[in-house]
């Protein structure tokens, strides 16, 4: 009887379920998948449970929710299995150096950046941010700092100009998943890691912090450019978000409803300068001025109502953007 590579796997997100699904396919032993604990969302706190956890009671996988790495139980639990590998896809938090020593052979984790760009917890949405023109995925030894670990492997994948983060991180997820893969086998060749790592170079490495809603406001004074990216880097989440006054039926829109989310946005060849951004020059299509250039808002959503095109949104009402 072939005895198989016992894995732990640790991820949260949808980003993490290709590359435990290709742990599956691949005929790892699962012993154990660790997720973040369910949480509330919404008005109603409805509870969610995480992508992971939902994909991994499909397959039957043990599921471990601790609220905490740092409780001596989730320790003994790791030991007790004694993984030839931890396998870690956006969990969410560090792993204490006693977690990360349990693992027989590596610890390893998929990291969706070209490491050492963009250390930390939003890869995707910086590199959109930035307006890179290329990211990827690495395959890192894990050890205690954050995303300083020895490169195992890298491949690249070009970014599109209308690509969001939520159509990025398929890609790279799907990518990452692959290469998890194949350097698990390569290393299950008894190839000796240090033939093929590749220590980090501090000096190049840029950082990214945890993204939140007042990040996705969008400044207009800024150029259609800067705007652009922002609104792709913010998609699925927060959404990028402006404010508004407008009229219908000549009644006033309260505070609460004069904010737009903008999902969506084409970028025109244009680097006119404009002493007023954020008016609207144009309703079919709508074209929005910025500081340098124009943009043309193609999806949006005026608060408590129902997400549409900018042209229908706008149908009827008489709309200043500040």
């Amino acid at each position: 009887m072939i005895n198989l590579p016992k894995v732990i796997f640790m991820g949260t997100p949808g980003f993490a379920v290709a590359s435990l699904a290709s742990l599956i396919n691949s005929n790892f032993d699962i012993e154990l998948v660790v997720t973040q604990p369910d949480k509330f969302f919404g008005r109603n706190k409805q509870i969610h449970a995480p992508e992971v956890k939902i994909f991994g009671e499909k397959y039957g996988l043990k599921i471990f929710q601790p609220d905490s790495l740092k409780n001596p139980e989730v320790y003994e639990c790791f030991k007790k299995i004694n993984p030839d590998f931890i396998i870690v896809a956006a969990y969410g938090k560090i792993l204490p150096e006693a977690i990360l020593n349990t693992a027989k052979i590596a610890c390893i984790n998929v990291h969706g950046s070209l490491l050492p760009k963009w250390r930390g917890p939003a890869p995707v949405q910086y590199s959109i941010l930035n307006g890179d023109e290329k990211t990827g995925v690495t395959i890192m030894l894990m050890d205690s700092g954050l995303d300083t670990g020895d490169i195992l492997s890298q491949e690249e994948i070009l970014i599109n100009h209308d690509d969001t983060t939520g159509s990025l991180m398929v890609k790279i997820a799907n990518l990452g998943a692959k290469l998890l893969v194949e350097t698990l086998v390569k290393i299950q060749k008894k190839e000796d890691l240090d033939n093929f790592r590749i220590k980090q170079d501090d000096y190049l490495a840029t950082f990214t912090k945890i993204v939140k809603k007042e990040n996705a406001k969008i400044n207009w004074w800024e150029s259609s450019k800067v705007i652009h990216n922002l609104v792709r880097s913010m998609n699925p989440w927060p959404i990028a978000f402006t404010q508004l006054s407008c009229i219908i039926d000549f009644r006033y829109l309260g505070e609460h409803d004069s904010i737009l989310k903008i999902y969506n946005t084409k970028l025109l060849n244009s680097n006119k300068k404009y002493d007023s951004p954020g008016t609207i020059v144009n309703t079919n299509p709508v074209i929005v001025t910025c500081r340098y250039g124009e943009l043309e808002l193609l999806d949006v959503q005026v608060a408590s109502r129902k997400r549409m095109s900018a042209v229908d949104c706008i149908r009827g009402y008489k709309i200043q953007i500040y």
